[in-house]
């Protein structure tokens, strides 16, 4: 079953990259209709990757990561239409809020002082360098930047306790969540840059990808270890 697993898992990263990359194309080369369909698809078949794992095993980290990744993908749809720009960033900050409940469900709160400076110094610098041209949008990219910063601050808590492959990506996924969408501020808010569209698509699919192989594999070593400590 696990062997099945990791070969459904290995498939459906292959899809994920070559949506990703076909998203990337039609963006970049103004092909909307098929942008439209392979932007929500890539994150669609990151969100199937978890469909492949136990059920019974590290349930709420699971089920909290997937219905984040779902809010994930609605903000990737409310995003393709400029109107719904503040719409799509609600999404996205209710998953943020998801990640971090999953994160804290799985292993506690996590407080330290050095990791919280640095990443919330990052967060301040950048909120105050971006400050000028937020206008009407100062008080929800405001609090955006706190959620993101906290989430990612969660994220790193988890492999600064338990430092192995599995939470390793996940610190590295949250991380790109936050480059990612500090790339998309400065080319909405300051000034776009060369490639910024396929920078900021290629960082997003490439850190929830990161973040959904770190749950399938917490998971998969849960359900090992459920099975290997049941009685003969």
């Amino acid at each position: 079953m696990v062997a099945e697993s990791r070969k459904a898992a290995i498939t459906i990263n292959i899809l994920i990259v070559i949506s990703a990359v076909l998203a990337i194309y039609f963006g970049l080369y103004d092909h909307k209709q098929l942008f439209v369909l392979f932007k929500p698809l890539t994150t669609i078949l990151v969100i199937v990757l978890l469909f492949f794992t136990p059920k019974k095993s590290c349930v709420r980290l699971g089920r909290m990561v997937t219905i984040a990744l779902a809010f994930c993908l609605l903000g990737d749809v409310l995003l393709l239409f400029e109107d719904y720009f503040l719409l799509g960033l609600v999404a996205f900050l209710l998953a943020h809020i998801l990640f971090s409940v999953a994160f804290i469900q799985y292993k506690g709160f996590y407080k330290n002082w050095i990791p919280f400076l640095i990443l919330f110094g990052i967060g301040g610098v950048l909120f105050f360098w971006l400050r000028p041209g937020l206008g009407d949008l100062l008080l929800p990219v405001s609090i955006y930047v706190v959620i993101i910063t906290f989430m990612a601050l969660q994220g790193v808590g988890l492999y600064l306790r338990e430092r192995n492959n599995a939470h390793a990506c996940m610190a590295m996924g949250v991380l790109l969540f936050m480059f990612s969408d500090t790339l998309l501020a400065i080319a909405k808010f300051k000034t776009p840059f060369y490639l910024s569209g396929p920078l900021i698509l290629a960082t997003y699919w490439l850190s929830i990808s990161l973040i959904a192989n770190a749950t399938r594999q917490i998971v998969l070593k849960s359900a090992v270890g459920a099975y290997t400590r049941k009685p003969n």
